[in-house]
């Protein structure tokens, strides 16, 4: 509610305080959601390392075993070549993939936060609107009021003019 002649407005300490801790128990939430994200993300990433170091692992112990001719060491570093350039490919897309999914998240936290901003601020608007119209209620019954005694005020004056000649006269002839 505003305050009249002062500038300043009143605020239901109860609403605000219940607004703040619903935008602080929403915020960690959000937050920790993408914090799981994120560690998710190291975890697929070494994951997908340790796979192809696996992968690398089985190309050399399978070039180890065929060195004795050189076709088949060729065809095996062919493959164990091929087998890198797949895996890190793996790694490249879960990567993207990744990052994907950490870029929708950190946009739905940025949405959700602005829809409780908008939230909060429609809400402030709604109290300071009926704040002025409270004021505006008390201010036009003072008005009212006001009026009322300045009739009063006006209906004793005019009675009193209306005494005041014959009080004059009758003074006049005492004299």
């Amino acid at each position: 509610m505003r305050i009249p002649l002062t500038g300043r407005t009143l605020i239901d300490e109860d609403k605000l305080l219940e607004q703040l801790d619903f935008i602080r128990l929403s915020l960690p939430a959000v937050f920790q959601e993408s914090l799981d994200i994120l560690a998710q993300k190291d975890e697929i990433l070494l994951e997908a390392e340790e796979y192809g170091q696996q992968v690398v692992d089985v190309a050399q112990a399978k070039r180890a075993q065929i060195l004795a001719e050189s076709d088949i060491i060729r065809q095996a570093q062919r493959e164990a070549d091929q087998l890198r350039r797949q895996v890190q490919q793996d790694c490249e897309a879960m990567m993207q993939e990744t990052l994907a999914e950490i870029e929708r998240k950190r946009r739905a936290c940025q949405q959700e936060l602005e829809e409780m901003r908008q939230t909060a601020i429609a809400q402030a608007q709604d109290i300071e609107d009926g704040a002025d119209k409270y004021a505006d209620n008390v201010l036009g019954n003072i008005e009212q009021d006001i009026q009322e005694m300045l009739q009063i005020i006006t209906n004793g004056r005019k009675q009193l003019r209306g005494d005041n000649p014959q009080r004059s006269s009758n003074t006049s002839k005492k004299r």
